[in-house]
């Protein structure tokens, strides 16, 4: 039985409030062009009591059981070529859960997920986060400078976020082309100048006369993205009421351009299997893609759907 309670349209997205691996088992073979997610990591947070909910996950082995039933389904749904992008962090054990203070190798676990059903891992890209805010946020023992002082064998550095990339085998028979025009990021690029989108981001383009695509290109190649600003995120930028609900941990939006950037090309089917408030459609739609996405929580379906019409209102992104 499809367990999808509501779903709303445009002619440039289709989203589901529903149970994400029964939409995607309604999805065809080989159609979506690229697809950004940032799956739940394990039970770190929880985001409802749905016994649908992976993040509602009462062991690892249970979480895995469900995620793997996804990464099947999108397997089967990519084009071949195309790239899946993976937004996780490794993840911090406890001794109340785990029985010790360590971390575990997320990351490293769904490499191996991927792997299974015939992905290619790609590459990844390590995205810095600062230590300082994580120890205020999280209290972690090991990033308190108390522990310095007191035995600095428990200290340790922050824990990055990470994008790792997969291809699906076989020949993309739609290459995508063309030069960067503009560079998203905090970094002050050599022949870049600043200037203002239309909804309020700020990113830089190339002076006039510089051919300067190659300098884009030696930044994002980078293993590690140092100038991605953490609170760059749907919900800083355009949640307009106090009561409305947080979303715990949206992507940033510089991100998401970036990823789009490399590994998309316009009017493709961009897809994301967890869809939050909407983060990655909101940059698909404004960089002219289309948009595919799944949410079970019905606060941030709701959320995601004005997000998404916000950026239909507001147009592509318009450097003018």
């Amino acid at each position: 039985m499809n367990k999808v309670i509501n779903e709303s349209s445009h002619d440039r997205y289709h989203v589901y409030h529903g149970d994400t691996v029964e939409v995607a088992q309604g999805l065809p073979d080989n159609s979506v062009g690229f697809s950004v997610q940032s799956p739940p990591f394990e039970s770190l947070f929880t985001y409802s009591n749905s016994d649908r909910d992976m993040g509602n996950s009462d062991s690892s082995e249970q979480f895995w059981e469900q995620y793997r039933f996804l990464i099947k389904e999108q397997f089967r749904v990519m084009k071949p070529g195309r790239i899946v992008a993976i937004h996780c962090m490794n993840l911090p054990t406890s001794k109340f859960h785990h029985g010790f203070i360590g971390i575990r190798d997320f990351r490293g676990e769904i490499i191996k997920a991927f792997q299974e059903v015939g992905f290619i891992y790609h590459s990844e890209v390590c995205i810095w986060k600062d230590p300082v805010v994580a120890m205020q946020r999280t209290k972690a023992l090991g990033l308190l400078h108390k522990t310095i002082k007191t035995d600095s064998s428990m200290s340790r550095q922050g824990l990055p976020d990470y994008i790792v990339l997969f291809r699906k085998p076989g020949k993309n028979d739609l290459p995508i082309e063309g030069e960067f025009t503009h560079y998203a990021g905090n970094a002050i690029l050599d022949g870049f100048r600043q200037v203002e989108y239309n909804d309020g981001r700020i990113v830089q383009i190339p002076i006039k006369g510089q051919s300067t695509s190659i300098d884009v290109w030696q930044n994002y190649a980078s293993p590690v993205w140092w100038d991605i600003n953490q609170t760059n995120t749907l919900n800083y930028k355009l949640a307009r009421d106090g009561a409305d609900e947080r979303h715990i941990c949206p992507l940033q939006l510089d991100v998401i351009e970036r990823c789009l950037q490399l590994w998309s090309r316009e009017d493709d089917i961009v897809w994301s299997t967890f869809m939050g408030v909407g983060s990655e459609g909101y940059v698909a739609l404004k960089m002219g893609r289309r948009f595919i996405g799944a949410e079970l929580k019905e606060s941030y379906f709701n959320h995601a759907v004005k997000n998404l019409d916000d950026a239909l209102s507001v147009g592509q992104y318009d450097l003018f």
